[in-house]
């Protein structure tokens, strides 16, 4: 039997948002594996313990740039290590310049991006090492997207923490910035049902399949269930089944929007600051007990 840590059931808690008690117990029938217990407390509480996906924790910003022709663009996230830092006029420029590289000069990753010249002449790396030394923080280039196209780009930054890339055909420029807006609000994971990741889909039905179970279902019901679950994720996920947020009569999807303007969306990138990126949280009573001992 593996040993349940406090810290174990405190990355628990932060990723379904349910009671200790609850978290640990969960860690225990599944025998310390922090993934298998956050599916474990889905198939008992339902969609409420699913809250990872829409977490962040670290700080920084999203940049986007676009050509004045809309056929080049970039979206980078840029991090910090406090929310006072991402807001400070050098490390946005950080940002910029590091997004306006991307787009120029097309690094193959982020290592190749730090090594990009800027328009001031200097490289990406040294803005970089030149915003910490005013600033007193460490400051890192997480991830970017690049697209080229033969449609028409379109961006939206939501604050600076969540940005959209989308490459487009057809319509217009308000339908580029609809969609854009879209995608940030309602946070599709693909376009279409063959983008998203398989093992997200098999744990959406394994989860339907469980559930069912303890409710008292058995046999081709079973099936039939774990089928209508999936479908519905799938609709709620995938950006052309989605209801436009807009849509007057509240039922227009996206592909009938895109139907109506004969248009169509090649690709888009979502990102939001800090997701996935697990977050120290310090525990300054501890510290304090701890001081107090010495």
């Amino acid at each position: 039997m593996a040993e349940i840590t406090a810290k174990m059931v405190a990355e628990l808690r932060e990723m379904t948002g349910l009671g200790m008690m609850e978290c640990k117990k969960a860690l225990v029938e599944s025998d310390g594996d922090v993934k298998k217990a956050e599916e474990l407390l889905r198939i008992k509480s339902g969609n409420k313990a699913s809250k990872m996906a829409g977490r962040t924790a670290a700080e920084g910003v999203v940049v986007a740039y676009i050509s004045d022709d809309k056929k080049l663009g970039a979206i980078v996230e840029v991090n910090c290590e406090t929310d006072f830092v991402g807001k400070d006029e050098t490390f946005v420029a950080l940002a910029k310049a590091a997004a306006k590289a991307v787009a120029v000069h097309n690094p193959a990753n982020i290592e190749a991006l730090a090594g990009c010249a800027t328009d001031s002449g200097e490289t990406v790396e040294d803005v970089r090492k030149a915003a910490i030394a005013k600033l007193g923080e460490n400051m890192t280039l997480r991830r970017f997207e690049r697209y080229t196209t033969e449609g028409q780009l379109a961006s939206y930054l939501h604050g600076a923490k969540l940005g959209v890339l989308i490459d487009y055909t057809g319509g217009d420029e308000q339908l580029g910035k609809d969609l854009a807006m879209h995608i940030a609000a309602s946070k599709p994971k693909a376009l279409d049902a063959s983008g998203v990741d398989a093992e997200l889909i098999e744990t959406e039905r394994r989860v339907a399949i469980e559930r069912a179970k303890e409710s008292g279902k058995s046999g081709e019901m079973l099936d039939k269930i774990a089928e209508g679950t999936v479908n519905k994720f799938l609709k709620e996920v995938t950006l052309l089944s989605q209801v436009f947020v807009k849509a007057e009569d509240g039922k227009q999807t996206i592909e009938q929007l895109l139907k109506s303007k004969s248009a169509a969306v090649n690709r888009f990138a979502l990102i939001v600051v800090g997701e996935g990126i697990e977050k120290a949280v310090v525990d300054y009573a501890a510290e304090v007990a701890a001081a107090a001992k010495l």
